[in-house]
């Protein structure tokens, strides 16, 4: 299976789980082994390329701004990029800034996903149940990608791709291992930086900073 099968796929998908006026959102960024995979939860519709219209990469964290902050802070995105995006409204994101925007990361050896790629109108919840729908997909996608490390954010994401119940508290800082494509990957967990895990960025910050000193 191909990165644009799988795709595919969790576009079927979003006919289950996600808003049906609205597509799904895949991973993006560096697709052949980056040097880390950082898993989110899942997009909502502040995602510009989550309409229907939208002809670009569909990809996260498109027409919003503190995920990117903190990319820059962590240098994972170049400072021009960055400061482009602070002056930005969700409407001036273009599908050619969108592009430039990954081929940036992509340059700089990072992946970006969630893993549940259902588009959500608001930030309601999932149930742990829908995540682990998407598992068996997501674990695919790592086979194809084939990161060095993996990030996960947030207890819940932790959780289920861990398969066992884990608080960010208590394995800050602690290296999983999982085997991807016949390789021993890295796995961390740490805080959820945006929305309503902000008042936690300060720690996850100095923990990506932490990883991202150790990544291969």
């Amino acid at each position: 299976m191909s990165l644009e099968e799988l795709n595919r796929e969790f576009g079927r998908m979003q006919g289950k789980y996600g808003a049906v006026e609205l597509d799904a959102i895949y991973g993006g960024g560096c697709v052949d082994r980056p040097e880390v995979c950082f898993v989110f939860m899942n997009p909502t519709g502040r995602n510009v390329a989550a309409q229907k219209s939208w002809r670009g990469v569909k990809t996260p964290w498109l027409g919003t701004r503190d995920v990117w902050k903190l990319f820059g802070g962590l240098g994972l995105i170049g400072e021009e990029l960055v400061e482009r995006i602070r002056g930005m409204k969700v409407g001036d994101w273009t599908e050619d800034f969108a592009k430039e925007v990954y081929e940036d990361l992509a340059g700089r050896g990072v992946y970006v996903t969630n893993l549940a790629k259902c588009t959500q109108v608001d930030a309601r919840e999932l149930s742990s149940e829908v995540y682990g729908d998407y598992l068996e997909l997501f674990w695919r996608e790592m086979e194809l990608v084939r990161p060095s490390t993996i990030v996960l954010f947030g207890n819940q994401v932790g959780s289920v791709v861990l398969g066992e119940k884990v608080k960010v508290g208590e394995v800050r800082r602690r290296r999983f291992e999982r085997g991807v494509a016949g390789e021993k990957v890295g796995v961390y967990v740490v805080y959820y930086p945006v929305g309503n895990g902000r008042f936690n960025a300060a720690k996850a910050i100095e923990d990506l900073r932490w990883i991202l000193e150790r990544t291969d």
